[in-house]
């Protein structure tokens, strides 16, 4: 595909490494062209060194080494920093899992001349969540209808990380002012972004089930996004 910019891929990673080999090659084979910053928080699995030795054969692989894990939400901003410093016009991030299938990426990228936000969404006509049960279904949902009511948004998937970012839009926001830590990074973005005049777009993925490796999203872990959330909405 004929790429509309300089366009960089982040992944956040801890204990990836299965799935960082077969997704790097993966996501050049979608957008060739796209050059791609791992954020790793010292994986035990040696994602970190497997990363590093691949940075040294390929130069559009990139890589941020942090001393430990720091949390997804300060690892999703020090991409942006990345892509703001670097001179990037769009940023693409997914899960380094393979619940964000590449093969998505164009539709993603071509829907950028719509909105500074391209969301690649589950709940949208067309969007679909492959081998999930009841409850982690009703989870989600309920998160994203929380996140619309406390926030303000009017977009469906708000929890999702598998999204198309207008770098410009990015570098309006002081991303060092980021509360959350966690997964309440995702709708935390949105509604920064919001603040700043964003505009937004959904358009239909299918949500696979990883392959390799066990999810890190719990019950817990929602519990304390929603508190994040009407934290940020308070203005606390």
């Amino acid at each position: 595909m004929t790429m509309p910019g300089r366009v960089l891929v982040t992944l956040c990673t801890y204990n990836e490494r299965q799935n960082i080999e077969q997704l790097i090659p993966d996501i050049h084979r979608f957008v060739p062209d796209a050059e791609i910053l791992v954020i790793d928080d010292n994986s035990p699995d040696g994602t970190g060194e497997y990363i590093a030795d691949l940075a040294k054969e390929n130069p559009r692989v990139h890589a941020i080494h942090r001393p430990g894990k720091l949390g997804l939400g300060t690892a999703t901003t020090a991409g942006f920093r990345y892509g703001i410093e670097h001179g990037f016009d769009f940023l693409l991030n997914l899960d380094a899992d393979f619940s964000h299938p590449p093969r998505f990426l164009p539709s993603l990228l071509a829907a950028a001349n719509q909105a500074d936000v391209v969301i690649g969404s589950r709940y949208i006509k067309g969007g679909e969540i492959a081998g999930w049960g009841l409850s982690r279904q009703l989870m989600s949902r309920s998160l994203n209808l929380y996140a619309r009511a406390v926030l303000g948004l009017s977009t469906l998937d708000n929890s999702g990380s598998f999204r198309c970012y207008r770098v410009a839009t990015l570098a309006k926001v002081d991303w060092s002012n980021a509360r959350a830590t966690g997964y309440a990074i995702e709708e935390e973005i949105l509604y920064r972004l919001k603040q700043a005049g964003a505009t937004f777009v959904e358009v239909p993925i299918t949500y696979e089930e990883r392959r390799f490796g066990h999810t890190k999203l719990h019950w817990k872990e929602a519990v304390a996004a929603g508190w994040v959330l009407m934290q940020l909405r308070l203005g606390k």
